[in-house]
């Protein structure tokens, strides 16, 4: 069905709005993909907080304008589904990723991070960002390392200075 002018201006700005605020934006050819298939997908980014949208290549290009996104532009052909991470930079390319492993028609085509294009290669990598609460995990174990150094270190200390009353 055909969109009028006024369901196209919405449609740009609901995605305007989300690439706005995004952190990273990876799009895919979805062609050949079922209902139940995208689905599926749709249900998994709502849980990771990724903002999925078919959209007319031309309405994707009017959204992401002025956007640190502008720059994929050139990537958009083709049947596409963006996907945008709102919380984690990783968790759109990782749900791409993942899906991608399994469902050989949903083809990555183009990786939007910080202001710039990435290349197509660039999405495991992109992927395998932590989350924030992996991010904080690994911080508290690397602060967390020279503390229970410095108690063993001490217990040593102790476990040495009794030894020497004692003795």
């Amino acid at each position: 069905m055909a969109l009028n002018l006024d369901s196209k201006k919405v449609v740009v700005d609901e995605v305007a709005q989300y690439a706005a605020k995004a952190l990273s934006v990876v799009a895919a050819e979805y062609r050949g993909l079922t209902v139940s298939e995208l689905t599926e997908m749709r249900k998994t980014a709502r849980e990771s907080n990724v903002y999925l949208r078919v959209i007319k290549n031309s309405l994707a290009k009017r959204a992401v304008a002025g956007t640190e996104f502008e720059c994929m532009q050139e990537g958009f052909q083709g049947p596409l589904i963006l996907a945008f991470s709102m919380e984690a930079p990783g968790a759109a390319a990782r749900l791409i990723n993942d899906f991608a492993k399994t469902n050989d028609k949903l083809v990555p085509k183009v990786i939007g991070f910080d202001g710039q294009s990435l290349d197509i290669s660039e999405l495991a990598r992109l992927a395998s960002m932590p989350t924030r609460d992996e991010g904080i995990s690994l911080i508290m174990a690397v602060m967390k390392a020279p503390v229970g150094k410095l108690a063993r270190t001490l217990a040593a200390l102790r476990d040495q200075k009794q030894e020497a009353e004692a003795a």
